[in-house]
């Protein structure tokens, strides 16, 4: 068996955007008929030169090879060029790649993933959501502590254990910064209000995205303490593992972080460093599913626990369910509200989100197939990024 073709799908997320402004898809299909899925996360280009990219490395070094071969086709990507370092962009591409090599292996040997992977360790999986605003919403919950609060009970109402939100709100350009006292105290009677309003039956998760710098988080991390966090997210940005590191020793609340780290390499720096007590690898970015279970064990070793990042399209959420169902120190998967979004409607046998749990899928390779015959009726004509700082 052998790839003989692929193509890539650019698909524009309609408003509100939960889960990014787009999504890229790959489609990869053998000589046997065998398609499989995978997606890009977070290339730092328009989609449309992200997605020649993909084209691009799939023509050079994927049409050809068997899907068997995924770990010396992921040496032959990551090196190319004469790289061989942690690149956010050729990680992203070959994340897509590989996802799809393994929903075609799945597929062949008529398996899900996980069990090609050491096999079921959890017969459901812990889900959270973001704070999310809704149409009728007269404030905007990301800066309004009572509305959050009350959207916090509204997540728990329907089955969550635990929600996450950011008491800060805004990222810049110019980040990381000192907060002033205004932001902390906003950020101290932010996280109050949610911690009141949703008691001791519902675990609160601080989202930041890397705002801080290592001495304003720890003035932060020393506010919010008393409220009993179940993490401080990517509290300082990824560039410095050591600064990050530093708030992890100056504070008891678990500090999480790996959305923007990418590959093993990254992650065993920041595990080295003591730079984590939860890492969140995005399989888009990372490197992919069998990158991603590496990483994982890695972790396993330092005690430290895994918690999926999830702001994207179906194929990562699904491929973040495969590698959370089959490693030991897993803690919590991170999805959009209860699953059931706009990703839901792209493809055929949704993933079943059940009372605040992820129920793993038992089809074979990653347990979902796109609708394309939906894909092209959302062509991306913006000219943003999937995210953006503000200036």
């Amino acid at each position: 068996m052998k790839i003989v073709d692929f193509k890539t799908f650019i698909v524009a997320n309609p408003p509100p955007s939960f889960g990014g402004k787009y999504w890229i898809f790959l489609k990869l299909t053998t000589d046997t008929g065998i398609v499989g899925y995978g997606e890009a996360y977070g290339i730092p280009f328009h989609p449309d030169i992200a997605s020649k990219m993909i084209e691009d490395v799939c023509e050079r070094y994927v049409v050809g090879v068997n899907p068997f071969q995924i770990e010396k086709l992921w040496r032959t990507i990551y090196s190319s060029g004469y790289t061989q370092r942690p690149d956010i962009s050729i990680s992203g591409v070959l994340s897509a790649i590989e996802i799809a090599m393994w929903d075609i292996l799945g597929k062949e040997l008529n398996q899900p993933i996980y069990n090609l992977l050491g096999g079921k360790v959890h017969e459901k999986l812990r889900t959270y959501t973001y704070l999310y605003p809704k149409p009728k919403d007269k404030e905007d919950v990301y800066k309004d502590a009572n509305l959050a609060a009350a959207r916090a009970v509204e997540y728990q109402e329907l089955g969550f254990t635990a929600v996450k939100f950011d008491p800060i709100s805004e990222y810049r350009v110019n980040d990381p910064r000192e907060l002033t006292l205004e932001e902390l105290d906003h950020a101290e009677n932010f996280v109050r209000a949610v911690r009141t309003a949703v008691g001791k039956n519902c675990d609160i998760l601080i989202g930041t995205h890397g705002q801080m710098t290592a001495a304003s988080a720890v003035r932060l991390a020393k506010r919010i303490e008393k409220f009993d966090p179940m993490w401080l997210e990517e509290p300082t940005p990824p560039a410095n593992i050591k600064a990050l590191a530093s708030v992890t020793k100056k504070t008891s609340i678990p500090v999480a972080t790996g959305e923007r780290l990418t590959t093993k390499y990254e992650f065993n720096v920041l595990l080295n460093e003591g730079g984590a007590s939860i890492i969140q690898m995005n399989l888009g970015r990372v490197g992919g599913i069998l990158e991603a279970k590496k990483i994982a064990a890695i972790a396993e070793a330092s005690y430290v626990q895994v918690a999926p990042h999830m702001y994207c399209g179906p194929i990562i959420a699904a491929a973040n369910v495969q590698v959370a169902t089959c490693i030991s120190n897993f803690l919590i998967l991170e999805g959009i509200e209860t699953w059931s979004g706009f990703d839901s409607s792209l493809v055929k046998n949704p993933l079943k989100w059940e009372d605040g749990y992820i129920i793993p899928p038992d089809s074979p390779g990653l347990g979902i197939e796109l609708k394309e015959e939906e894909l092209n009726k959302y062509p991306y004509k913006e000219n943003n990024l999937h995210l953006e700082m503000l200036e």
